[in-house]
Parts: C-alpha cells; structure tokens; sequence
C-alpha cells in the first residue's frame, strides 16, 4: 500500500510476473506516469491504485487480474485507451471516473455489475460496449458522458441505478 504514491517523477512502470496485487494507493498522485506495464501475474489492482495519474494514456489489463478496485484510475485524465481483458469479473465504483480523455471501453464478459460513478464524467466516451453477463448499472454509472451517442443495453440488465446516463446530451439511441 502507498509504495510510490505521490512519486511525481515517476515516469515508467514494469510491474513484473512475482507480483500478485498492486495495492492501495500504490502509484497514487503519479500525474508524471505515462506507461504502466502490468504482468500476467498480476490478479487484483487495488482501490486508488492509480488515482490521479494524469499522465497515463493507455492501460492493458491483462486476464490474470480478476478485480479493479474502487477509485483505481479515477482522475487520468490523459488516458485514452483501456485494454480490459476477459478475466476481470469486477470493476470497482468510480473506477475510470473523470478519465475525461477516455473514448470507447469494452467490458468483458464475466463482469455482472457496472459499479455506482464508474464512467462518471467520462466526457470524451463515445462507445461501450456491455455483455450479456451485465445484470446492474449502477447509479451515475454514466453520469456526465455528454459524448456518448448509443448504447446497447443487453435483456440480462434487469436493473439500471437512478442517473446512470444523467447529462448525456448527446444521446439519440439506446
């Protein structure tokens, strides 16, 4: 927990095969990050894990991880792409929130809920993309991601939370 948080200068990341979690608030405030490299050892990222790395642009989680944690890369606002593989089965709430730089994420089958705020002020999303394992979206879920067009929602969802998709103007197709 907290290894490197607030390492401003901190550049570039190899987190190699031995290491199994990333843990709380480990690169917190890292605004210099710009490449995370993560390893197929890798099976949970903890809560605030990346919080506020500004710098970071793009992101591969690959399918040992299981688990995003809550707040994880909340406030990156310079990422723009979001590799999330099959084996996660859960995304912590307001994980990508305020990644304002985000334009399209896939969530992968085996992810049943899409957690409260998780894309929340999410402004440049256009396209997402949910399978059929999805039962909930969350409250805020969507909030805020006045660039998001469309959206298909699969018949699996039998629950969507109050303001999920609030303040996306530009929404003609759901």
């Amino acid at each position: 927990d907290r290894a490197f948080r607030g390492c401003s200068g901190l550049t570039s990341v190899t987190i190699s095969e031995g290491v199994t979690d990333i843990g709380y608030e480990t690169f917190c405030g890292c605004s210099g990050l710009t490449s995370v490299t993560i390893s197929e050892g890798v099976t949970d990222i903890g809560d605030y894990a990346f919080y506020g790395c500004s710098g970071l642009t793009s992101v591969t989680i690959p399918k040992s991880v299981t688990g995003i944690g809550d707040y994880a890369f909340n406030g990156c606002r310079g990422l723009t792409s979001v590799t999330i593989s099959k084996g996660v089965t859960s995304i912590g709430e307001n994980a990508f929130e305020s990644c304002s730089s985000l334009a399209s994420v896939t969530i992968p089958e085996g992810v049943t809920d899409i957690a409260n705020s998780v894309f929340r002020f999410c402004s440049s999303l256009t396209s997402v993309s949910i399978p059929e394992s999805v039962t909930n979206i969350g409250s805020c879920a969507f909030y805020d991601c006045r660039s998001l067009t469309s959206i298909a929602i699969p018949e699996s969802v039998t629950n969507i939370g109050d303001a999920a998709f609030y303040g996306c103007e530009s929404m003609r197709d759901v």
